[in-house]
Order: C-alpha cells, then sequence, then structure tokens
C-alpha cells in the first residue's frame, strides 16, 4: 500500500483556479445584476444551479467519477445551504435594491467572517489577524452606515448574512465527509438549487413572461462561468491551498464589479462607499498575509 504524501499542486494550477475566481467571480455581481431584470432572485439561482450542476455531474458520471454516498450527499446538502442558498440568495435578493459593486464590497467581509469563525475552532488569531479583524468589522459598520444602504434595510440585512452564511459553510467544510472537488462542486450546487427554487416557489415568486434575452444570457453566464468554472475552482482550492488563499478572491472582487457597474451598467458610487472598501480590504489583506507567516 503506497502511504506517500499526494505531491503539492502545481504553479500554474493554482493560478489558473485563482484567476477563475479572482476575474469570473468579479463579473458575476455585474451578470446577477443584468439577470434580475428578467428573473426573480431565488429562482434565478436556483435555475443558475440545477442547470449548472445537472450538466457537470452528468459529465463527471460519464467520465467515471463515483457518485456521493449517503453522508456526502447530507454534507452537500448543508454546503448547499449556506453558500448557494443563504450566501448566493442572499447577494441576489440584495441587488435588487443595491447596486452590483457595493454588494461586492459588502461580501468582500468574507474572510473576516471565515477568521472569526476559526476561533471557534480553536484556531487562534495571531496579532497581525485580530488587527485586520478590527480594522476590517470598522470598515463593514462604516459600509453599513451609508446612505446607499439605509434606505434598503432588507438588502442591508441580505448583504450582512451573505458573506456570513459563506464563511460559515467555507469552514464547516473542513475536514468533512465530501466527494472529490469537482463531484463535490455538483452535488452542493444541485441541493443549493433545489433549495432556492424550493423557497423562491413559496415567496410565490413566479416567470410570468418571456424574460428579456439579454437576462437569459446572464444567467447562462452564471450557470457556465460562475458555477461551473468559477465554483469549481473555488472548491478545488479549498482542497490544495491553505483557506487564507483560496478566500483572498474577496479583496480582488470588489474592484473588479465596482469597474464593470460602472463602466456597463453606469452604476455611481459615493466617496463613502469607496472609502469602506478600502478600509474592509486593508483588514482582509492583513489577515490573509498574518496567515501566510504563521502557517
Amino acid at each position: 500500500m503506497n502511504n506517500a504524501p499526494a505531491a503539492p499542486p502545481s504553479a500554474v494550477a493554482v493560478a489558473l483556479a485563482l484567476a477563475s475566481v479572482y476575474l469570473v467571480w468579479g463579473s458575476t455581481y455585474l451578470a446577477i445584476r443584468v439577470g434580475l431584470e428578467g428573473y426573480p432572485p431565488f429562482l434565478m439561482g436556483s435555475i443558475r444551479f440545477i442547470a449548472a450542476s445537472l450538466v457537470f455531474y452528468a459529465f463527471l458520471r460519464w467520465r467515471g467519477h463515483a457518485a456521493p454516498t449517503r453522508a456526502q450527499w447530507h454534507n452537500a446538502a448543508v454546503m448547499g445551504l449556506f453558500m448557494m442558498l443563504l450566501g448566493n440568495g442572499m447577494v441576489n435578493f440584495a441587488e435588487q435594491s443595491v447596486s452590483s459593486g457595493l454588494a461586492a464590497i459588502a461580501v468582500a467581509s468574507m474572510p473576516l467572517w471565515a477568521a472569526l469563525f476559526g476561533v471557534l475552532r480553536r484556531q487562534h488569531p495571531s496579532r497581525g489577524e485580530w488587527l485586520g479583524l478590527a480594522i476590517g468589522f470598522l470598515g463593514v459598520i462604516w459600509l453599513n452606515a451609508g446612505s446607499q444602504l439605509r434606505g434598503s434595510l432588507p438588502g442591508m440585512a441580505a448583504l450582512i448574512l451573505a458573506p456570513i452564511a459563506w464563511a460559515w459553510g467555507s469552514v464547516w467544510s473542513r475536514g468533512r465527509d465530501l466527494p472529490a472537488p469537482f463531484m463535490s462542486t455538483a452535488a452542493q450546487m444541485l441541493c443549493g438549487g433545489v433549495t432556492m427554487g424550493l423557497l423562491g416557489l413559496g415567496l410565490g415568486e413566479r416567470l410570468t413572461e418571456v424574460p428579456p434575452l439579454r437576462a437569459t444570457l446572464a444567467v447562462g453566464y452564471l450557470a457556465a462561468f460562475g458555477s461551473i468554472i468559477g465554483f469549481s475552482a473555488y472548491v478545488w482550492l479549498l482542497h490544495n491551498v491553505r483557506p487564507a488563499l483560496a478566500t483572498s478572491y474577496a479583496y480582488v472582487n470588489p474592484p473588479i464589479a465596482v469597474m464593470l457597474g460602472a463602466l456597463l451598467l453606469g452604476e455611481r458610487f459615493s466617496v463613502h462607499a469607496i472609502g469602506a472598501m478600502a478600509v474592509i480590504l486593508t483588514g482582509v489583506i492583513l489577515i490573509t498575509f498574518s496567515k501566510a507567516r504563521v502557517a
């Protein structure tokens, strides 16, 4: 029996995976905003994830990947609840009333919550991490005190819940019995997509007319690129690199989302929002580099 440790992933593979979550996920905030022009938030997420998961699952089974066990389906369902329904679904809901760039800025707080939840797993932060947490949460408070979010209390609540749920799902997944990374992606998206659809129908969401072509193309982009490519890359990173590096997309996505929102949708951002983003990202970067030194 060969007990040799698995070879570390190549630098090229890590770079490609990071590029996927940096660039693709940075653009999904814009795609969500466009998709909402024709689809209600939770049904849009459900269509996105179910379509992506079925295609991906069928492809993986055709390639000979083992189906998840019952225990693995259970764990995938829990992750789908936190990361798909509460993480992505709350962003969809919030973007009905706030700009795509502002949603990305708020979600940038995710690594702060992940670091805080690490304390519950007896992963004691270093001084640099505590400093990053303090600075980052000041930025979150500053952002949520801003006029753009105060005008939409449901949107503000959703953008507080989304990164908390995503961070908890990411931390909870460590050490769980899950399928191989790509099959895990398909299982989580399928479970999350089903729960999002049930919630949307329960809230009265319906498609009463044919959505505009541009909205449908945006949902297709979210399914193919945001879900299959982006989420697969993120799950692979969680399995192959330290969590701080896997979650570093959070301080790259907001500038990309802000730039795309300004260029393509004409979104405007106050000095207040940009300042809050700078403070949040400063905290996230401090946490990332502090973890790198103690890893």
